[in-house]
C-alpha cells in the first residue's frame, strides 16, 4: 500500500514518524489489538520489537506487510525508562519496520493489563483490496433462522 504522506511545514519536521497518511481508494482497514512481548524478556527494547513483531503477524495475516500500517499507538509505563533506550528501541523498530515510519503516538500508562508487559502496540493497517486475506464477514456462514 503506497500511502500519500502529510507533513505540514508548521509542524516541524518529524523524526521517526510521519503527522499524516491518506490512504489510497481500494483498500480494506485492519484495526490491530494492543501487542505485547513479554516472553522476549524484561526490557522495554525486547519487548517493543516482539510486540511489534506480533503486530507485522497480524497485518501479514490479513494478507498485508509492514508497509500498509498507517498509524502505530505505543504505550509504556516507564517514560524515563523508554527515553533512556531511544538507541535500542530505534534498532528494535527498524528490525521490524525498516524504514517504513507511519504516523505514530507514544502514551505513558500506569500499567498494562499483563503486569510482566512494560510497552504495548496497537495498529491500522489498509491492506490492499486484492491482497487482503483472512475471514470477512461476508465469507461467515450465517446462523440459520429457526423456523
Amino acid at each position: 500500500m503506497t500511502f500519500e504522506i502529510f507533513n505540514p511545514a508548521a509542524l516541524g519536521a518529524p523524526r521517526g514518524w510521519n503527522n499524516g497518511m491518506l490512504a489510497p481508494e481500494g483498500g480494506r482497514v485492519l484495526f490491530v489489538a494492543g501487542q505485547i512481548g513479554v516472553g522476549a524478556g524484561a526490557t522495554l527494547a525486547t519487548q517493543f520489537e516482539a510486540a511489534l513483531a506480533n503486530v507485522a503477524a497480524v497485518v501479514e495475516e490479513a494478507g498485508g506487510t509492514v508497509a500498509d500500517v498507517g498509524r502505530l499507538t505505543t504505550y509504556v509505563t516507564d517514560m524515563e525508562a523508554y527515553r533512556e533506550s531511544l538507541a535500542e528501541v530505534g534498532a528494535a523498530y527498524r528490525a521490524v519496520f525498516g524504514k517504513h515510519f507511519p504516523a505514530m503516538a507514544l502514551v505513558a500508562v500506569t500499567e498494562l493489563v499483563d503486569p510482566r508487559a512494560v510497552v504495548e502496540v496497537e495498529a491500522a493497517a489498509v491492506i490492499p483490496q486484492a491482497q487482503s486475506g483472512g475471514d470477512s464477514a461476508m465469507d461467515l456462514p450465517t446462523a440459520k433462522q429457526q423456523p
